[in-house]
């Protein structure tokens, strides 16, 4: 895995051993960030649920102004850190080992402009974690939101928060659902 475009482009990353993460693909990032490819400039980044913090890095190396990094687990927060150095990108990043629910309530204190959520897919955290951004009011006219999920997830309950979804990318196993407030 490595990082793909950018100021650390070529740059090989490190991942947490085990099955715990579930790292993304370097095709798959590619096409995540050509959708995202004129927003990310001078953005405020969060990858909750980092694994080993490439999609936050591939952010940063394409211009991010900053990333936040969360994840629970001690070995991605090692992961995260080796690679955010190995880059030369720690300066502009926030790493946080903890609970994705108790960043969102005790430490995001600004809109970001990108959210990227990849949580586990069994567990369909994104229906607990969009709803507690709203509720936080983290969620600005212009933020987007991208689940990488399982090709089942279900969205319907983004209407309850004045979300719509504005484009999907299907891959074979996964999918990445682009969300943003509903426009009128």
């Amino acid at each position: 895995m490595r990082v793909i475009a950018g100021t650390a482009r070529s740059i090989n990353l490190i991942t947490p051993r085990g099955l715990d993460t579930r790292p993304t693909t370097d095709k798959y990032k590619e096409t995540l960030f050509n959708c995202l490819q004129s927003y990310v400039g001078g953005c405020v980044f969060v990858d909750l649920f980092s694994g080993s913090g490439a999609i936050g890095i591939e952010a940063l190396s394409r211009g991010a102004a900053r990333a936040y990094f969360v994840d629970n687990s001690r070995e991605a927060y090692d992961c995260i850190k080796a690679n955010l150095n190995k880059t030369k990108l720690i300066d502009k990043a926030s790493i946080f080992k903890e609970d994705v629910s108790f960043f969102i309530r005790s430490h995001l204190k600004e809109i970001p402009d990108i959210v990227f959520i990849d949580p586990p897919f069994a567990k369909h955290l994104e229906k607990e974690v969009i709803p507690m951004l709203d509720e936080n009011h983290l969620i600005g006219d212009d933020t987007i939101i991208v689940v990488e999920c399982d090709c089942e997830a279900d969205f319907g309950f983004l209407a309850d928060h004045g979300l719509e979804i504005f484009k999907t990318k299907e891959y074979k196993n996964n999918k990445h659902v682009f969300i943003s407030k509903i426009t009128d």
